[in-house]
């Protein structure tokens, strides 16, 4: 109880700009990651997903360019505030495309490649929620 304490009281909870610096730098990993999957793994995940290669390597590009502008976004010791901004809103759009993606048959992903969409949009919702919170907690 005591360790929960000090950390929602004077630890990283409670500090809004630490918080903001990590929910970023986590976006930033998980995307790249992310990213070079379907770089260099663009063969097995046609199999495994059903997303084709070639869109999937544009998708691991354009994955990348993110996960290296919000690094750089939580760099600063306060991130500008139109910059998280644009990120939680970028984060908010993946998340709708994602759903409408698989609901609309785009990219004629198998079961397990819709149910991974979801699931992905669900993370990046839920690095949206967390960025735009500790973006109100650092204010």
């Amino acid at each position: 109880m005591t360790a929960t304490r000090s950390i929602t009281q004077k630890g990283l909870l409670a500090d809004g700009r630490r918080l903001l610096r990590l929910a970023l730098r986590l976006d930033s990993v998980v995307t790249g990651v992310n990213g070079l999957a379907y770089l260099a793994l663009a063969g097995p995940i046609d199999d495994l997903l059903g997303l084709d290669a070639g869109p999937g390597r544009v998708l691991g590009a354009f994955l990348l360019v993110y996960a290296a502008a919000v690094w750089a976004i939580s760099v600063p010791a306060r991130p500008h505030r139109h910059a998280v901004t644009a990120v939680v809103e970028a984060n908010l759009l993946w998340t709708i495309l994602s759903v409408v993606a698989v609901a609309l048959g785009w990219f004629s992903l198998n079961t397990a490649g819709g149910v991974w969409a979801v699931l992905q949009a669900i993370v990046v919702a839920g690095f949206a929620a967390l960025q735009y919170t500790a973006q109100r907690r650092a204010r």
